[in-house]
């Protein structure tokens, strides 16, 4: 049969201002940017054009190429792509978040439908949309039902019972790494706490429900990307901004903002999108404690490193007097470790271009670090170790290494499995050296 031209495809192209020609590059500057090489020419654009079906990963591309172009978000209705065999996973980022939730985990928990999710391209044009509804948004009718909370009214037991999961949930992430932990808490989150949200509650519980979810809902995209679905991680990250903002919980919504900023440049972008969000995240934090404006100002100093030096340091030093005056309690949203501050330090100073006080401050880190920090210790040893062999200190750095792969066979993850590709890969022009063999054959049985 005739092939039907893919007239909304071509109208998003005129929108662009692109020829075929540029839009294939576009393509191709993205894919690369996701380690993936696409053979790609404006005579494919025409093929698409005239109705044929791109296959994946092309429409996913296509969507994250169009909605940077266009400063807004793409779906695949909209640009004609919701035909098979493109299988986009098409969730709406302006749906609303209970939905979307529901929505998300069911397909986590799914295997065909997950590994469409973790297919998915991360998205900086989403890093550019607002995140959170207007106050006097309400949840559309018809959500999906909730299996186990909807059936009476939810309370202070239900609260008490998401802050009691959160710990459980971001301690065994802590200690295992998160494998197949945040499974567990995907289902938790799309049964218990969607069912929760939907209960009748006071004004003042379902705030507290939300706030509880939005902290729940950041952690499990912590999570995925921890294990490599970063355009899960991004989902799961904008659902818990939405939450938190609809909870008016300023704390929890800079925390949020904080993590996909973080999240961002983990990924190697330092746009001004993703500077935007980690300001975003120190102002939400005006009226919160202490310790969350120390942690905001933190993360702030290492994004602001990559463009003003002078702004960089003003906010570490922020940070640094903050957390002096700070108090905490335990928990994973109420404690700011004393390692992980002087771990943002040394990212600064290390993208200042400073490796001595870099190191010093991972070495401190390391120091200061609780035997329940396991992932983030072999994290912070592995940093240590690429920073001392950047200053040729060969010998020190295969210490912290052999220590790096006591523990890795501990931790299921994937940002610790990319230290240990990335230690191979520093350490293979010192191959003939015999302490480094011996290091490297060590590590040569391990994935």
């Amino acid at each position: 049969m005739p092939k039907t031209p893919n007239t909304r495809l071509r109208t998003l192209l005129a929108e662009t201002g692109w020829s075929g020609a540029q839009l294939a590059a576009a393509l191709r500057q993205v894919a690369a940017e996701h380690g993936r090489q696409l053979a790609c020419d404006r005579s494919m654009v025409s093929r698409w054009l005239s109705g044929t079906t791109p296959r994946p990963p092309i429409p996913q591309l296509l969507l994250e190429v169009l909605s940077r172009r266009l400063g807004r978000p793409v779906g695949a209705a909209e640009a004609g792509l919701s035909r098979p065999p493109c299988t986009v996973l098409d969730l709406s980022w302006e749906a609303d978040p209970l939905r979307r939730l529901t929505a998300l985990t069911r397909a986590d928990l799914d295997p065909e439908r997950r590994r469409l999710l973790h297919a998915g391209v991360y998205s900086l044009a989403m890093l550019a949309v607002p995140v959170v509804r207007p106050p006097d948004a309400k949840p559309p009718a018809g959500s999906p039902p909730g299996p186990d909370g909807a059936r009476g009214r939810a309370g202070r037991g239900e609260v008490e019972q998401m802050q009691t999961m959160t710990r459980v949930f971001a301690e065994a992430a802590q200690l295992h790494g998160s494998g197949h932990v945040r499974t567990a808490l995907a289902a938790y989150l799309g049964h218990d706490v969607a069912g929760y949200l939907q209960a009748p509650a006071t004004e003042h519980t379902h705030r507290q429900l939300l706030t509880g979810a939005a902290q729940l809902v950041v952690l499990l995209g912590t999570m995925s990307a921890d294990s490599g679905a970063d355009a899960l991680a991004q989902r799961y990250h904008h659902t818990a901004a939405s939450m938190a903002a609809e909870a008016d919980d300023p704390s929890t919504l800079a925390i949020v903002l904080r993590t996909m900023s973080a999240h961002a440049h983990d990924l190697g972008h330092h746009t001004a999108a993703v500077r935007t969000l980690a300001e975003r995240a120190a102002d939400a934090t005006l009226t919160a404690p202490l310790v969350i404006r120390a942690y905001a100002q933190a993360h702030l100093a290492v994004i602001q490193a990559r463009h003003d030096k002078h702004a960089a340091l003003t906010a570490l030093t922020t940070s640094e007097r903050l957390y002096e005056r700070a108090s905490t309690t335990p928990g994973p949203f109420t404690h700011y470790p004393a390692g992980a501050l002087h771990y943002q330090r040394a990212q600064t100073l290390a993208a200042l271009g400073d490796r001595t006080g870099a190191a010093e401050a991972l070495t401190a880190s390391l120091r200061l670090r609780a035997p329940a920090e396991r992932q983030a210790s072999i994290l912070t040893r592995a940093r240590l170790a690429e920073t001392l062999l950047a200053q040729g200190h060969l010998d020190a750095a295969l210490v912290h290494w052999h220590k790096f792969l006591d523990d890795y066979p501990a931790l299921h993850s994937h940002r610790v499995t990319r230290r240990l590709y990335t230690m191979r890969h520093l350490l293979n022009p010192h191959r003939r050296h015999a302490s480094t063999a011996r290091l490297l054959a060590r590590a040569s049985p391990l994935r």
